[in-house]
């Protein structure tokens, strides 16, 4: 909802050039919101998609604080103080997501390395008696 309300506020300033940043931004969104509700995470193993959300946060978080300064100090004009500002909203919104995908990112990864083939040992490997 903030990228599509930045979006707007862009569209309506002189800083129009920057409008597309936020609508792919929404876009992005809500295709990974719809992958997560209709579980496409599920059926599409291939895809790691708490690397694609992590990934998404890191560069949303990056390009909003980017574009919020330059739109802030460039223009002048009330919509483009408004997309700043609502453009540093995002980018704290997007650091707070960073960090708890990050956490999920991590338990995904440890799932994963846990199921190789080296990380589990057999009851002969396992046991300390020495019953030999």
């Amino acid at each position: 909802v903030l990228s599509f309300i930045i979006f707007i506020c862009y569209i309506a300033s002189l800083a129009a050039s920057f409008m597309m940043a936020p609508l792919l931004e929404f876009l992005l969104a809500l295709f990974l919101f719809f992958a997560y509700a209709s579980k496409l995470n599920e059926k599409f193993k291939g895809v790691h998609w708490p690397l694609a959300d992590f990934l998404r946060c890191v560069t949303a978080a990056i390009i909003y604080f980017a574009i919020s300064i330059a739109a802030v100090s460039k223009y002048g004009d009330g919509a483009s103080k408004a997309a700043g500002v609502f453009g540093f909203a995002a980018t704290i919104v997007f650091a707070i997501d960073f960090y708890i995908t990050f956490n999920d990112l991590v338990t995904f990864l440890k799932q994963g390395s846990s199921d190789s083939p080296e990380g589990h040992k057999t009851e002969d490997e396992d046991s300390d008696s020495d019953s030999d």
